[in-house]
């Protein structure tokens, strides 16, 4: 390399005349400093007292089949919503809808039913013919839960009926006990609707 073109080269960087500004050092010191302080004089403003009073069995929550009445809500949402959607509307050509359903707003017994054992085969809702499968909660929920959720779908989603008692549910499962199948669609549980 001739010297020429070494001289046209700039040197490597060096910090000796181009150090840290002292103002930005300055401003770096002073957010710490005062981001310390803060830290230890706001400490001793935490009066226990002030703090979560919840105890440990209130974060465990009551025990399955405790005392207090089922909510229908929060019994749709874990085992309804994921078919049926939050809505109530379903999916169409998929999952009926549940505002506005026959099967919903039917005698007390109609829907019971249809939560005790399930629904399998064509089901007509609002004159869509749905073919699907229905789980059976008769292992999975208790008399009170079933009574809470029909109670809420039955109240939601554009319907009004009526309030579905616990003694309904236990009635019904008492006289279905025997039935292993689930109910298959319009053809067994037409009768229901009567």
């Amino acid at each position: 390399m001739s010297n020429d073109a070494r001289a046209r080269e700039h040197p490597d960087p060096y910090e000796r005349n181009r150090p840290v500004p002292r103002l930005v050092l300055l401003v770096v010191t002073a957010i710490v400093v005062w981001a310390v302080g803060y830290i230890v004089l706001t400490q001793g403003d935490d009066a226990p007292e002030l703090g979560d009073r919840r105890t440990m069995s209130t974060l465990e929550g009551r025990p399955a089949g405790a005392g207090g009445a089922a909510d229908g809500l929060q019994i749709y949402t874990a085992n309804c919503v994921a078919c049926h959607q939050a809505s109530g509307a379903g999916l169409p050509g998929v999952f009926p809808p549940l505002g506005g359903s026959e099967w919903v707003l039917g005698a007390d017994k109609l829907p019971v039913n249809i939560l005790l054992h399930g629904v399998g085969g064509k089901l007509t809702v609002r004159e869509v013919a749905y073919s699907g499968q229905m789980p059976a909660f008769k292992e999975k929920l208790n008399d009170a839960e079933i009574a809470a959720v029909l109670t809420y779908i039955r109240a939601n989603f554009g319907n009004s009926a009526g309030k579905i008692g616990a003694e309904v549910v236990k009635a019904e499962r008492e006289a279905g006990k025997d039935r292993k199948d689930p109910w298959n669609g319009d053809e067994e549980l037409a009768p229901f609707k009567q």
